[in-house]
C-alpha cells in the first residue's frame, strides 16, 4: 500500500512540473464565459434577414405616433431610423408594444432595437446597451391652463399622473421629498392617456417628457400649461441587446455620418423647426 503510495505521488510530482498537479491552493483559470467566446454576429443577422425591427410607443409624438387619418407611424425617431436601414441596406420594420414591456421585447428578441425616445437610464444601462446620446431632454409637469400649480412643492397632496415604464416614475422618485408629498401617482399605458385624463379633471399634473408634453401643448394651448419647475435633464439614446455590439456600433457609425453631412440637421429641422440634435 505505501509503496502504491510513494508510486502516485512521484507521478503526481512529475506531472506537476508539466502540468501543474491540482491542489487545494493553486489558481486555476476561470472558465470561460460563453457569452464571450461566442462571436458577436449581430450585425451579420441584421444583414441576412434584411431588416431590423424598432420596437416603439406609436402615440409618442413627435419621435414616433400615428398619423390621423393614414394611420401611419411616423415621427423624427421614425425617419432617423428609415435613414439609417438605408445607409446599412436593409429595410426597417415598426412594431409597436407596450412601453412598460419595452425592454423584455428587446432582450427576448422580439424586436432588435427600442427607438423611441428612450432616456438613457442606469437601470436601463444595467439590462442593454445604449448608442450615443443623439438629443437633451427633461420631464417637465403638465398642468391645466391657468393651474395654481407653477412648483414641485404645490404638489403635495395632488394626484399625479405618468406613463408606467417611463423614465418619469425614476425622475420623480429621485426627488425624494417631492414624492414623498404626493396624494398619489396613477400610472398610464401612454401619456396621450394620461393628458386626456388631465384635461378631464382626474388629475392635478402629469410628468412627462419635455419634447413630447411640448408637442401636446402646442396642439392643445388652451388646455394645457407648463408648471415653472421641472424633474431634470435627460438624454435620448436607441437601446441594443448587450450582446448586439457590433450592429449597434454599425447604427452609430451611420448616424456619425448623418450628423457630420446634415442629413439629421434636416430631419430636426422637419419635426422641431431647428437642429437640436447633439
Amino acid at each position: 500500500m505505501k509503496k502504491k503510495l510513494a508510486i502516485l505521488l512521484i507521478l503526481c510530482l512529475s506531472l506537476g512540473l508539466m502540468f501543474g498537479c491540482g491542489g487545494a491552493g493553486e489558481e486555476k483559470a476561470p472558465a470561460p464565459d460563453d457569452k464571450e467566446v461566442a462571436a458577436d454576429d449581430s450585425l451579420t443577422q441584421i444583414e441576412d434577414k434584411g431588416k431590423f425591427i424598432v420596437g416603439l410607443d406609436d402615440a409618442f409624438p413627435p419621435m414616433g405616433y400615428r398619423e390621423e387619418g393614414t394611420n401611419e407611424i411616423i415621427g423624427f425617431d421614425i425617419d432617423l431610423a428609415k435613414e439609417v436601414a438605408s445607409r446599412l441596406g436593409v429595410e426597417v420594420e415598426f412594431q409597436p408594444v407596450i412601453w412598460d414591456t419595452i425592454i423584455e421585447e428587446l432582450n427576448g428578441g422580439n424586436i432588435d432595437v427600442i427607438w423611441n425616445g428612450l432616456t438613457i437610464t442606469p437601470e436601463r444601462q444595467e439590462k442593454i446597451i445604449f448608442s450615443d446620446p443623439y438629443l437633451d431632454n427633461a420631464q417637465i409637469v403638465v398642468v391645466q391652463k391657468g393651474s395654481p400649480l407653477k412648483t414641485k412643492a404645490d404638489l403635495a397632496g395632488k394626484t399625479v399622473g405618468l406613463q408606467g415604464g417611463s423614465s418619469a416614475m425614476n425622475a420623480v422618485k429621485a426627488d425624494q421629498a417631492t414624492y414623498d408629498s404626493l396624494g398619489e401617482i396613477v400610472e398610464f399605458a401612454s401619456n396621450d392617456e394620461a393628458l386626456l385624463d388631465l384635461a378631464a379633471g382626474r388629475l392635478d399634473a402629469v410628468v412627462v417628457d419635455n419634447i413630447v408634453g411640448r408637442y401636446y401643448i402646442s396642439k392643445k394651448a388652451d388646455v394645457y400649461d407648463v408648471a415653472d419647475e421641472d424633474f431634470g435633464d435627460e438624454e435620448f439614446g436607441a437601446g441594443f441587446r448587450k450582446g448586439d455590439v457590433a450592429f449597434r456600433d454599425k447604427v452609430q457609425e451611420a448616424l456619425d455620418e448623418m450628423k457630420a453631412d446634415g442629413t439629421s440637421a434636416k430631419i430636426s429641422e422637419k419635426w422641431f423647426g431647428a437642429d437640436i440634435v447633439k
